[in-house]
This record gives structure tokens, sequence and C-alpha cells, in this order.
């Protein structure tokens, strides 16, 4: 989902692009060297971030120039990161470092036998600066291969302040107060939900986030490696939980067919846009970006969030998702990238990253003050304090074919259960058909 997720974002603001356009589309862009102990060394990274997302990276590596000496070249992969970098590998013109967007690509690579195992130095970093659950993200059969350097908080709900003043509603605590604040909303003139069932990759993080409260830890952990069934009964019962929304029309915007014709940045006009037609939207922090930089809402005031609330007497979930970096074998300039891993685990790294926005990082050394204001702060801490109960996105641990693919899998068959969610334990056996026909692939 974290690639799918940059993809909107790259399209949603007109100014952004603009502003970043000397480093979009396939050029690679370049920073200049300094005259330190790496100078005359260049230092390929490729990874899928275009837009304003390119562009604030470009500002790390730039750091890192200043810092040893070595020149940068960032080229952008879109979102086909597996087979852009294995053209390159095949060819002879591997990149050094590798920005991987998703658990199940960094677990392909190493299989693959493309990755080289992080230095001494950087592990020791990730041992002191991370929850150990990132290091187990980054690692494949016990050995650590990736570093996050980059976050998403998948587990917040964006809200209109003004709404929730005009039906007389408070965040809610708990799931079903969140329904209940719902439809005080609803009777007050708004939907309650702006749903983005256009873009399946949302409608796996609603179910993620239930199951996670719901089930727990063990049992997601277990869902998400397919070692129990999606018939399972714990599934049904999540599912059950969704359709509950689902199915009422009064709480989402459009009712089923307008959710479903509805995309991610289009949700997030639903709520912060110059005709408001619902009060919340449900996606990670990167809904803040579109608000402020497409809408003009200070973040904060116009459009602030509170944590998905914990469902049935379960904890309040913190899904995440990520971006690793890691080091090809077949990279010419080791030397530089063992250097730049290492710089990467440092909070030094991620703090110029924080300064720019859009940024969130695992790392808890990382000066909260870094952030440029209250809400991004916020978020950063509650990703932080949640240490070892984070779960990565189930779906993009999954195989593509079943959690990431447009059309078929896990997102068609949520949006065939936004359409009819009559049938819970039916979506189920669904899934797990899907599923087991993707594990065996």
């Amino acid at each position: 989902m974290n690639a799918r997720r940059r993809t909107t974002m790259a399209c949603c603001s007109a100014l952004t692009l603009a502003l970043a356009a000397t480093a979009c589309g396939g050029d690679p862009v370049s920073a200049g060297g300094g005259g330190k102990e790496l100078s005359g060394q260049t230092l390929n990274v490729a990874g899928v971030w275009s837009g304003a997302e390119q562009k604030n990276f470009q500002k790390v590596l730039d750091a890192f120039t200043e810092k040893t000496g070595a020149q940068t070249r960032f080229t952008s992969t879109g979102d086909n990161v597996s087979t852009v970098v294995g053209s390159k590998i095949e060819g002879g013109n591997a990149p050094d470092v590798v920005m991987v967007p998703q658990v199940g690509v960094l677990q392909q690579f190493a299989e693959k036998g493309w990755l080289k195992p992080l230095s001494d130095k950087t592990a020791g970093a990730v041992d002191t600066n991370y929850a150990p659950v990132w290091k187990e993200y980054g690692s494949v059969d016990g050995k650590l291969y990736g570093l996050y350097f980059k976050a998403a908080h998948k587990s917040t709900v964006w809200y209109s302040p003004d709404a929730f003043e005009q039906a007389g509603v408070k965040p809610p605590k708990t799931y079903e107060e969140m329904l209940k604040s719902g439809q005080a909303v609803s009777d007050s003139g708004l939907s309650a939900f702006a749903v983005a069932g256009e873009d399946g990759w949302t409608l796996t993080d609603w179910f993620e986030n239930i199951y996670l409260s719901q089930a727990g830890p063990e049992k997601y952990d277990q869902l998400a490696q397919h070692q129990i069934s999606w018939t399972d009964p714990s599934v049904v019962k999540a599912l059950t939980t969704l359709g509950t929304l689902f199915s009422d029309k009064k709480l989402i915007a459009g009712g089923q067919k307008g959710a479903l014709g509805t995309d991610f940045p289009g949700s997030v006009e639903k709520v912060f846009g110059p005709e408001p037609e619902a009060a919340m939207v449900y996606e990670g922090d990167f809904v803040a970006g579109i608000a402020k930089d497409q809408f003009g809402k200070k973040i904060g005031q116009d459009a602030t969030f509170f944590p998905f609330p914990a469902v049935t007497g379960g904890k309040a979930p913190v899904v995440s998702g990520g971006d690793a970096a890691v080091v090809l074998k077949d990279g010419k300039n080791q030397k530089a990238a063992t250097a730049f891993m290492e710089y990467l685990a440092t909070p030094e790294a991620a703090a110029v990253w924080a300064g720019a926005g859009g940024f969130l990082s695992p790392n808890k050394k990382l000066d909260l003050a870094s952030y440029g204001d209250d809400t991004l702060r916020e978020t950063a801490k509650s990703l932080i304090d949640a240490g070892d109960s984070v779960r990565f996105d189930m779906s993009d641990q999954a195989p593509a074919s079943f959690g990431g693919t447009k059309g078929v899998g896990e997102w068609k068959l949520l949006q065939d259960f936004l359409r009819d969610p009559s049938n819970p334990a039916g979506t189920a056996a669904a899934l797990e058909a899907a599923a087991a026909k993707a594990y065996k692939g």
C-alpha cells in the first residue's frame, strides 16, 4: 500500500509538483560532491518516490554528500520497483541502495540473493534506535537486510472540527462510539465518512485496523503469513464489524455506489474540499499532506485526527507501512552504500526530512521537535510509543497477486464486499481461495 499511496499523493498537488519539477520524471537527480572521505565516489539510489517525496529525499542525499563528499544519484523506479531493479541487475547497472516499499518485496529480493546484510555498525544502531519489531520486518532468515527509514502511521481517522462541532460530538474512544458519532453527524446534514472504495488498498487498511484491534497481534501475524485461513472465525468477525459500517448508507458519502466511485484523493476532498460531503476520512498520516497542499487546510485546526479507536474491547491498533533501505550485492560502490546505511540509521538523517514535512521516522532517538507542527509530532509520538505493538500493513506482507494488485485478490474482493456486505462468511471464503492460490504460487 505504501507505494500505491505514494502514487496518489504525487498526483494530488499541482503546486507541489510544480515546485518539484526538476526532481520528477525519469531523469535521475544528482547532488554535487565535497572533499571528504568518500570524495570521488557516486552512490546510486533507486526507489519509488517521485514529486515532493523525491524532492525531500534529495535533501537527505544532499546532507550525506555534505557529510562524506560522496556524490549521489537518485532514480525513480515507479511503483514496480521489483521489475525495474531486476532489469538493472541483469543489465549490469545495479543501484547501490534501493528504498523498498513493502516487506514482501524485501523478502523477495533476499530470496533471490540480491541483498547484502547490513554492517555491524548499522545493525547496532538499529538495535539502539528502533523498537525490535522494525528489525524483525527488515530481516530474512535471521539476517538484517533492511533499514526502515520512512514510516507511515495508518491508524489515524481525519476529521473536520467544524463538522464535529456542528453535530455536537467529540473524537470517539471506541469503534462503537465512532459509529454512534457518525449517526449524529449524519443527522446534522453531512455523511459521516468518505470512503475511497475505488482504490482497493484503502479497504484493506480498514480491515487491518479492525482485525488487529479485535483479533489481537498474534492472530494478525498468523493471518499475515497465511498460517491461519481467511475462513478463520476471527476474519468473519472482523468482516462483520466492517460490514456494519459499509451497509449503512447514512454513514457513507454517496452510499456504496458513491464510495466505489471515489478514489483516495477524492475521499479527502469530500471532507476538506470546498464543498464538504462528509465529516471524516480514514487513512494514514499522509491525509494531512493533501488537506494542506491541495485544499489549504491548517493542520491541527481545520483538519486534525483521532487514533483509530479500539474495537469491541480490544486495544487501539497501530498499523504502519514503511520504506526500507537495502544494499544490493551487485552495486559498484559498496563503501559508499555502507556509509549511507550507517547515516540513515542516525536521528541526524531522519531530522532532515522531518523538518521538510510529509515524513515519519520509526527512529525513537529522533527529537520530536524536528517535526514541523504539533500534529506531526503527535502522530510520530503515537508511532514510537506503540513500540513492538506496531504491525506492518498486512497486504504489503502478502504476495502482490493477493494483496497488491488492482482488480484482483484482496483489493477486488473487499470492493465486492463494500458493494454487498451481506455475506461476510462468503467473502472470507473467496479471500481464502485467492490467498491460497497466491501463496502457493
